[in-house]
C-alpha cells in the first residue's frame, strides 16, 4: 500500500525534526516540502510508524504493509492551504518511483483518512487526487456534484443502509454491516467523500456519493 498524509505542522522543518525524534513515536518513509524538496527518512524495506490505528480490506497492521509519504501542509487546523503545484509535481515523481519498485495496485494508493476514518482527515479534501490519477497514481473518476436526493444519514436504518455499508466494506473500509447508519458509517462515508467526492464532506450518503462509490469500486475491481 501507499498511504499519503499531510504533516499538520507549521513548517516542514518542524515536521522533519518530529518525524526523526524517537520520542515522537511516529515516522514516515518520506517527507515532501512545499518547495518540492523530498527527504528520505526511513528505508522502504523498513517499517515506519505513520498509519497508527488503521485498517483496510481486513488488514489492521497497515504500517507493516505500506509506504508512508508525509506532505507538508498545515492541515485543517491551519486552514488547509492549497497544495503548491511544485509540491504536487514532487509527490507525483516520488510516488511513481515508489510504485516502480513495489507492486502496489491503483486501488491501494490511499489517504490516511481512508485507513483511519473518523480519526484522521489527511491529506484532506483539497489534495489533488485527480492530478495524481492522471499521472497513473491511484484511482479517480469525475464525481457528480453533491445533491439532496436519496440521502442516507445518521439515525436511519434498513436495507439501503445495509447495502451502503456492504459496498463500503467490500471496497476496503473497516465497517460492520448492521443496517444502522451509526457513527462509524458516517465516518467511512466522510472519508470516501474526502478522497473521491470532495465538493461536500458531511458524512451523509447522498445520491452522488453512492454513485461515485459504485464508479470507484468498479475501477478498483478492474485495476
Amino acid at each position: 500500500m501507499l498511504v499519503l498524509h499531510y504533516t499538520g505542522m507549521e513548517s516542514a522543518a518542524a515536521a522533519r525534526e518530529w518525524l526523526c525524534d524517537q520520542r515522537s513515536g511516529v515516522s514516515a518513509h518520506y517527507l515532501v516540502d512545499e518547495d518540492g524538496a523530498v527527504f528520505a527518512l526511513v528505508g522502504e524495506e523498513m517499517r515506519a510508524w505513520h498509519a497508527g490505528l488503521a485498517s483496510w480490506a481486513g488488514e489492521s497492521d497497515i504500517n507493516s504493509r505500506s509506504i508512508g509519504i508525509e506532505i507538508h501542509n498545515r492541515g485543517h487546523a491551519g486552514g488547509l492551504p492549497d497544495y503548491p503545484g511544485r509540491q504536487i509535481d514532487a509527490v507525483i515523481a516520488l510516488c511513481a518511483a515508489v510504485l516502480a519498485r513495489h507492486p502496489v495496485t491503483p486501488a491501494l494508493v490511499l489517504a490516511h483518512s481512508d485507513v483511519a476514518p473518523g480519526r484522521k482527515a489527511d491529506p484532506g479534501e483539497k489534495f489533488p487526487w485527480a492530478r495524481l490519477a492522471g499521472a497513473g497514481i491511484g484511482l479517480w473518476a469525475a464525481p457528480d456534484g453533491p445533491d439532496e436526493e436519496e440521502v442516507l444519514e445518521p439515525g436511519m436504518g434498513g436495507a439501503e443502509v445495509r447495502e451502503l455499508q456492504g459496498a463500503l466494506s467490500r471496497f476496503g473500509y473497516g465497517l460492520d454491516v448492521t443496517g444502522t447508519y451509526d457513527e462509524r458509517t458516517g465516518a467511512a462515508v466522510a472519508a470516501f467523500q474526502r478522497h473521491w467526492r470532495p465538493a461536500r464532506v458531511d458524512g451523509r450518503a447522498d445520491r452522488s456519493t453512492r454513485t461515485q462509490l459504485g464508479r470507484i469500486a468498479r475501477l478498483a475491481a478492474t485495476g
